[in-house]
């Protein structure tokens, strides 16, 4: 018998590809890779693969790694692709085929399997990660097989294949949409999201919070505690970087933060519209970044933030195991030393108000700063200032004189 590990999600396409990988002549180990999904039924996922007939069948807890070994970082670059969206799939994804091929090894299993489609993310994201890991990895696509997709070319065919082998599902053809989820986001795509002129966050049924017209009418206070630029407490309490992910995911939810509608460009090529909650990660992003404006120099923070960018690109796109990745988070991880403090928000109804901060490595000096007469900067100072810095223009304007 051949032997592969799934990464199985209990959902409709890791349900069949199971079945169908069982019917190709592979032992099956499902591996639930367990990364906090906040509306997911995990001992009835694992008996749903028991029952189809996994070889073995487990729930694997990589919550804690996900936010601290992986998030956390992302976080610390302020990395976010094209603006907005806040990487919570793409940062689970490597984690995913880590999991699923160190069970793999465990089992003697020489072939990952996963259900991503061809057209999507995530089938580069699980199989770049793998083959970072294991050079002779097999990776089984099933979506990009073209008997399998003979065999299954609609939602139809799917779920016919269930009711035959008497697979459990609970979906239906008229979701209007799919989902996936982890503790740091739940991200919404396909089926009526794919048309443009729908409201995606009326169409939503949100699963981490409330709308912002439904959050209470008065600001909730959240206090965040950062030690180089990793979060460690919230409201004075410390906390694991799990915990700091799912208490702010509580206290955000419930004041309508973080939810986005965007169309982006995947890796594939293809624009694709989404719409994500991340309620927590969105308060953490925040808080971040006014613990940076106090203690980071200036310099250094404009370098990465041209950096970050880049790094948002390779975790989008599933480069995470690789020596550029590598250097950049090496080079965050010194650029963050000095990242610590303290910051006091306001959440009401959606939006994020700063109250207060501080920080023992602060850079800011209102004896400096101050408009106010006196103080410690000499204006005299900024007139040499300026005649140097306006020096190449002066000269270029009686070379070539612009018209005004």
């Amino acid at each position: 018998m051949k032997s592969c590990v799934l990464a199985y999600s209990g959902g409709l396409d890791t349900s069949v590809i199971l079945g169908w990988l069982m019917d190709e002549g592979y032992d099956v180990h499902a591996v639930y890779v367990d990364l906090g999904q906040p509306c997911e039924d995990r001992e009835a996922i694992l008996q749903k693969a028991k029952d189809i007939g996994a070889k073995s069948a487990r729930i694997v807890d990589a919550r804690e790694e996900m936010c601290r070994d992986f998030a956390f970082p992302v976080l610390a670059f302020q990395a976010k692709y094209e603006g907005p969206y806040l990487l919570g799939t793409s940062i689970a994804r490597p984690l995913i085929s880590k999991v699923c091929l160190q069970i793999a090894r465990e089992v003697g299993a020489t072939a990952y399997a996963h259900g991503a489609t061809g057209k999507g993310n995530d089938q580069c994201r699980f199989q770049l990660a793998a083959e970072a890991l294991d050079a002779n990895v097999e990776v089984i696509a099933p979506w990009r097989i073209q008997k399998f997709r003979d065999q299954f070319p609609g939602r139809t065919e799917l779920i016919n294949f269930c009711k035959e082998k008497a697979i459990p599902i609970t979906v239906s053809l008229e979701k209007p949409y799919s989902s996936d989820e982890n503790c740091l986001h739940i991200s919404y795509e396909a089926g009526e999201l794919e048309e443009l002129d729908v409201n995606g966050v009326e169409l939503v049924n949100f699963g981490m919070g409330v709308s912002p017209q439904e959050a209470p009418d008065e600001n909730e206070t959240v206090t965040i505690d950062f030690e180089s630029g990793v979060p460690v407490s919230v409201n004075g309490k410390k906390l694991s970087a799990l915990q700091v992910v799912e208490t702010l995911n509580e206290i955000a939810g419930r004041n309508g933060i973080g939810r986005i509608d965007m169309v982006e460009n995947r890796f594939v090529g293809m624009k694709s519209r989404g719409v994500y909650e991340s309620p927590g990660m969105t308060v953490l992003y925040d808080a971040h970044r006014y613990v940076e404006q106090l203690a980071m120099d200036r310099d250094l923070m404009h370098l990465r933030d041209r950096l970050s960018p880049e790094v948002a690109e390779m975790v989008y796109y599933g480069f995470w195991y690789c020596p550029k990745l590598d250097a950049l988070l090496a080079f965050n991880k010194e650029a963050q030393k000095p990242v610590t403090g303290s910051v006091t928000l306001e959440l009401y109804k959606g939006n994020i108000i700063i109250s207060k901060r501080a920080s023992p490595n602060s850079l800011y000096d209102d004896q400096i700063a101050t408009m106010e007469g006196g103080g410690s900067y000499n204006q005299d100072d900024a007139e040499g200032f300026l005649r140097i810095q306006g020096l190449p223009g002066r000269v270029q304007a009686k070379v070539r004189p612009r018209s005004y």
